[in-house]
């Protein structure tokens, strides 16, 4: 007797977690991201607020209301006319900035940026103020200029460095100290006197060099930097670079590992001069602005400072240009407004004192981010472990 045979039974259905329990790598790796960037804005947001409380407590010690004159800086800083300004200096600022944050990037300390700016703006405004041309042409000479000096000067601590390995700390150091001998023997060969005044400078740029302001701001009673767009221009230049080319990989990767870097090729030598020279020629655009925008010729009263400046603003803004933008204006903003100090009878060095203590409170906050950051990748990995062996044991 021949038994029917049985009909195949239907494979089961896998038993799937609810949903809510289920832990996809995109929604891991959307979760990383946003943690990501909750710290690196924690970070800056934590040192501003500390070293509100710090300039309060110093106000408070000198018989100032703290919040009185916060505020009446807030003010001050917010009108049409101060905010033209607080543009102005913003973008030397960030130009210099950029400058460094490009050395930084690669492990090289390009302290001599305030020598090559100020270097690069003499000759610029020597060349600008001996020649004649149309106006795109005369603007374009002066700022090419300004940058083969500020490249060249640079070139130079690269040149040391990968030659004979002086350390570019030291002699950038050395260089701003050259820097500022050479400019004032040739502001003294070049020089003539300034109308009105004790004050000597180069031959005045004629109209054709000088770059037009830009009414920027409604009702101010000033004008914009035409060359405020070289700081636009740099910024969306150096994330191309950085982040698009092949050079930048290579910056990128030898500033994280020098060793990995000759591992797989790269010319350690070479960059360090190639990224001198890049930085050097982005310092050199540093006085661009001023020079072609107001002053029209390089006197013994141009802006100094803007180098080191630049290199407590790198720090703020972790050598990113978003980032940098933020701390050039947050810099700018507490410049400017300082001048209404002197009318709440409170001293200016308070300015000071607030920005001092915003690049040191900036240091520690992204030390201890960073820090916070490796705990966290190690907990998550030490989690994705432990799941791991439980679901193993539990298929065993």
């Amino acid at each position: 007797m021949t038994t029917a045979p049985e009909a195949p039974k239907a494979p089961e259905a896998p038993q799937t977690p609810p949903p809510a329990h289920r832990d996809t790598f995109g929604n891991r790796l959307i979760g990383r991201i946003k943690l990501n960037g909750m710290l690196a804005l924690a970070a800056p947001v934590l040192a501003i607020v500390f070293a509100g409380l710090v300039t309060s407590v110093v106000l408070i010690l000198t018989d100032h209301p703290p919040i009185d004159t916060l505020l009446a800086m807030v003010e001050y800083g917010s009108t049409p006319r101060s905010i033209v300004l607080i543009i102005n200096l913003a973008s030397a600022y960030y130009l210099s900035a950029m400058a460094v944050a490009l050395g930084f990037r690669m492990n090289l300390f390009n302290i001599g940026v305030d020598g090559q700016y100020r270097l690069a703006a003499l000759c610029a405004a020597a060349v600008g103020g001996a020649v004649a041309l149309p106006k795109p042409l005369h603007i374009g000479l002066i700022i090419v200029v300004a940058v083969a000096v500020g490249a060249a000067w640079a070139g130079i601590a690269g040149v040391l460095k990968a030659k004979r390995g002086v350390s570019e700390v030291i002699s950038t150091i050395m260089l701003n100290t050259i820097a500022t001998g050479l400019g004032a023997w040739l502001l003294a060969q070049w020089a003539v006197p300034v109308a009105g005044s004790n004050n000597i400078g180069t031959s005045p740029i004629p109209e054709s060099g000088r770059a037009p302001g830009i009414s920027l701001i409604p009702q101010a009673p000033n004008e914009v930097f035409g060359l405020f767009i070289l700081a636009v221009l740099v910024g969306i230049g150096f994330h191309v670079l950085l982040n698009r080319t092949r050079f930048g990989f290579n910056l990128r990767s030898t500033g994280l590992s020098e060793p990995a870097a000759v591992a797989s090729g790269v010319n350690v030598k070479k960059m360090i001069v190639v990224a001198m020279l890049i930085s050097g020629g982005m310092a050199g655009l540093v006085g661009m602005p001023q020079l072609l925008g107001s002053s029209y010729s390089y006197s013994l009263d141009f802006p100094p400072g803007f180098g080191f400046t630049g290199i407590a603003i790198a720090l703020i803004g972790r050598n990113n240009p978003i980032g940098v933008a933020f701390g050039a204006l947050l810099w700018s903003f507490l410049d400017v407004s300082q001048n209404i100090l002197s009318l709440e009878k409170v001293s200016p060095e308070i300015v000071t004192i607030m920005q001092g203590v915003i690049v040191l409170a900036v240091v520690i906050a992204y030390e201890l981010v960073h820090r916070y950051r490796i705990v966290a990748e190690q907990r998550r990995v030490s989690r994705e472990l432990s799941a791991s062996v439980r679901m193993e044991g539990a298929a065993a």
